[in-house]
């Protein structure tokens, strides 16, 4: 049993690596645009993991009112960046988060309607989405590879050959190992890959001494919410897009797991992303959406259980409250 544990574990840690660089990004660069100290930019990225564990718990948890119960991780949207930076700059931080929570609150109450167009996603319109998904994703691994844009060394040598050593090594060990061991391989990859990066002197833990030992979630951490009509319809908009790309995911997840979605999985998979979007405006963070490289990870693996989903979530949620760990 605790054997069994430890690979629920194991495995849950492997989905937060999947999606962990992608979610913090997000943060990071709306942050520094905004011209956030130090200390707002350590809230902003803490509660930001704290609300994609949320998120992914309200989506894993199925029952009458919300939640589609497949094994999908939600991370902040990257569709969402230049729509906020904009209307920070433009309208003010409290503006964001205004349009945040009227954007969150109109997906829960058409989400009854949009789970109507079932209809019009056939496989081919699903698959199709997941595949273009998946095809934005390359430039920006290629771009984290090369050290990430913008960095000083980006392109360096060093950098390409440790990005490509770490996928070598994913690659040999999925191909070569068989059954737990198989399904880690990405977690054991990015370890050996840290471990590298270690004597390389690319791993700085700086950060981490600087950051505090534990930070509880804040409503309206930036003050109260402002309402103004152009940042909600642009956030209602980026939410509806959102859907979409929720949408390529859920189809893609449920031909994973054998499980035929109908109109009320979908609507109930819409309203648990938007009650996400909604309670991430009172805290403070960011518009939600189903992260394809974790479907990605769900069908190398092979391991479908909404268990270990349910695990990244809680981990996600702890990392948030304990800066020192998030760093």
């Amino acid at each position: 049993m605790k054997n069994g544990y430890a690979k629920t574990l194991s495995l849950g840690i492997q989905h937060v690596l999947a999606m962990y660089a992608g979610a913090v990004v997000v943060p990071l660069i709306v942050g520094a645009a905004l011209g956030l100290n130090a200390e707002q930019l350590t809230y902003l990225v803490s509660i930001d993991i704290f609300m994609c564990g949320a998120a992914t718990l309200l989506q894993v948890w199925r029952n009458k009112c919300f939640g589609i119960g497949l094994p999908v991780v939600l991370g902040c949207t990257f569709t969402a960046v230049a729509p906020i930076i904009s209307i920070g700059k433009e309208y003010g931080i409290s503006s964001i988060y205004g349009s945040i929570l009227a954007s969150g609150l109109l997906v829960i109450l058409l989400s009854f309607f949009f789970g109507k167009l079932v209809s019009f996603f056939p496989p081919v319109v699903t698959g199709s989405v997941v595949t273009i998904i998946g095809m934005t994703l390359m430039p920006v691994a290629m771009n984290h590879i090369a050290g990430g844009e913008g960095s000083e060394d980006f392109g360096d040598p060093a950098n390409l050959a440790l990005g490509f050593t770490v996928l070598v090594i994913i690659v040999l060990l999925y191909r070569f190992t068989k059954g737990f061991l198989k399904s880690i391989s990405i977690l054991i990859g990015i370890v050996i890959g840290t471990a590298i990066a270690y004597f390389m002197g690319k791993v700085q833990f700086d950060n981490v001494a600087n950051a505090d030992a534990i930070q509880m979630i804040k409503p309206f951490y930036f003050g109260t919410p402002t309402f103004h009509a152009a940042p909600i319809i642009t956030m209602s908009i980026v939410a509806i897009v959102s859907l979409v790309e929720s949408t390529g995911v859920y189809f893609a997840l449920g031909d994973l797991t054998n499980r035929r979605l109908s109109e009320r999985d979908l609507a109930k998979g819409y309203r648990a992303e938007g009650l996400a979007v909604f309670i991430s405006g009172i805290f403070n963070a960011f518009p939600y959406t189903a992260y394809s490289q974790n479907v990605g990870l769900v069908q190398l693996t092979g391991i479908k259980k909404n268990a270990v989903i349910g695990v990244t979530g809680a981990l996600l949620m702890l990392f948030g409250l304990f800066p020192k760990i998030a760093a």
